[in-house]
């Protein structure tokens, strides 16, 4: 072997001859390096898997929780945006004071021919606190032309909307129809298929309920009030 050789050299710098041991990594080492290698791949991918399947089905609390902050609901805001305004008004709780009975002129008009039907009714919705108006037949423009079991008349506006709506607590199925004239009394014309007023009982809780109405129920807390 020559003095000149470097140790553990090979290729062209191999010593000729008598053998010379060359200085390599042992092939167990490598094979172990590889096999440690694909282990850590595995198990890095199992646990990737894992997250992916779990995120998928808890909807992405487990990625929150693991950066320690929850994700905001999209339709939570901020404190003072435009979804901070106040709540729309309840539509039940309307602004519309409506008369008392007693302040509500009635002239009962019978479009039938079932005499005295007409003053019969008066004689009630006055028992029941409702002021009598006129009393007669329908005219001719209504009269045998009522189909149903009223038809409520007023002039148009407010104030009579509401004395039509007071009114037709006393009466089930009857019409409401505005015509062009003066005046704040209604009229109560009676079609044919009138038989008698609502009962009483019947009417005082329909006067009540529209008095008093029940607020409308509350919707179910979003996720950002929970």
């Amino acid at each position: 072997m020559s003095m000149l050789t470097p140790p553990g050299m090979g290729g062209k710098y191999r010593v000729k001859g008598d053998r010379y041991p060359r200085m390599r990594r042992p092939r167990g080492r490598r094979k172990t390096a590889f096999a440690t290698v694909a282990v850590i791949a595995t198990l890095s991918l199992l646990g990737w898997g894992s997250l992916q399947l779990l995120d998928a089905f808890t909807g992405g609390s487990s990625q929150a929780s693991a950066s320690g902050k929850k994700d905001s609901p999209p339709d939570c805001a901020a404190p003072g945006s435009a979804k901070d305004d106040k709540p729309a008004p309840d539509p039940a709780k309307s602004d519309v004071k409506y008369p008392a009975p007693k302040s509500i002129t009635v002239n009962v008009l019978n479009a039938t021919d079932r005499s005295g039907l007409a003053q019969r009714t008066s004689d009630e919705l006055k028992k029941r606190g409702f002021k009598p108006g006129e009393v007669g037949n329908a005219p001719p423009a209504l009269d045998k032309k009522v189909k149903g079991s009223a038809l409520l008349v007023g002039a148009p506006g407010k104030d009579t909307t509401a004395s039509l709506a007071v009114l037709g607590t006393q009466v089930a199925g009857g019409e409401k129809k505005y015509e062009d004239r003066k005046g704040s009394d209604v009229d109560l014309v009676i079609g044919d298929g009138f038989k008698k007023l609502a009962k009483k009982q019947d009417a005082e809780k329909a006067l009540d309920a529209l008095n008093n109405p029940e607020p409308s129920p509350k919707p179910s807390p979003s996720r950002c009030e929970r």
